[in-house]
């Protein structure tokens, strides 16, 4: 894959890219705290596509949103939009995997109009939260974002470290882990340290409720094809996730045995899994 950076009208989006014009046209959003190296084992695999990875705002080597601003998936879906205004591509389908698959479920209800096909890998909508939990989420996100600007990022005197760190985090393997660190740290004083923007860690203030996550899901016009790892994470477990596939008006589900990362690990049986759908 290629490096490549865009201007859109919050700041420089980095990311990397593969294949080329002619093929079809993919934006490939990547997971929370990962980057646009998390495609890097899949796009060999993926043929006759326009595979456009970016840095998503916060991550890797894209911009930070400014002070103020929130990192919800509402703003992230206007980011989508505006990477693919600035791409030239008024149509176009979506790749994306846990986080990046939720911000792409919300694009293709919110703007069926330009969006083709989407494969969700390992998420689909968004994370509901009870309605009673309302008041008390927004009390603990506002209580964690005041407290956040007293904290220092940690700094590593090499990248060794923040391989491990996010082997044993993600339970993913050294190649693979690497992939994510080199792309998501910055050289500091004393050594390095992650490139990330510490917002992304906050909790969100406010979530949908379960019935508003399956109307969004409902809402997905387009041809989708969701692809789960076996056994399935904590936040979307059984019956639960198969139940909101079913939403899908044009939906389709597969799963594969492997971990949450499935498409870095086993990116030929991800493939595989996709096969031409895009085309």
């Amino acid at each position: 894959m290629r490096e490549f950076s865009l201007r859109i009208p919050g700041g420089t989006v980095a990311g990397l890219r593969a294949g080329g014009e002619g093929g079809a046209r993919v934006l490939a959003l990547h997971g929370w705290l990962d980057n646009a190296a998390s495609f890097v084992p899949l796009a060999p695999h993926l043929e006759g596509l326009d595979l456009v990875a970016p840095d998503l705002p916060g991550h890797g080597r894209s911009f930070h949103l400014p002070q103020g601003a929130d990192y919800s998936f509402a703003a992230a879906l206007h980011t989508v939009l505006d990477i693919a205004d600035a791409l030239e591509w008024e149509a176009f389908s979506l790749l994306g995997h846990s986080m990046g698959a939720g911000i792409a479920s919300m694009v293709a209800a919110g703007c069926p109009e330009r969006i083709e096909r989407l494969v969700a890998i390992e998420a689909l909508g968004a994370l509901p939260e009870e309605p009673q939990r309302t008041a008390r989420r927004l009390r603990e996100a506002v209580q964690a974002t005041r407290a956040l600007g007293g904290k220092q990022l940690r700094v590593f005197a090499d990248p060794a470290p923040a391989v491990r760190a996010r082997m044993a985090a993600n339970a993913l393997g050294e190649q693979c882990a690497r992939l994510l660190v080199e792309r998501g740290l910055r050289r500091v004083d004393g050594g390095f340290s992650w490139s990330s923007d510490p917002r992304l860690t906050l909790p969100t203030m406010v979530r949908m409720t379960p019935a508003q996550v399956d109307d969004l899901v409902a809402g997905i016009a387009c041809r989708t094809r969701v692809i789960y790892a076996d056994p399935p994470q904590p936040y979307l477990p059984e019956p639960e996730r198969s139940r909101r596939a079913r939403l899908l008006p044009r939906g389709e589900l597969i799963v594969i045995p492997g971990g949450h990362h499935l498409h870095m690990e086993q990116p030929a049986e991800v493939a595989a899994a996709i096969g031409d759908f895009f085309s």
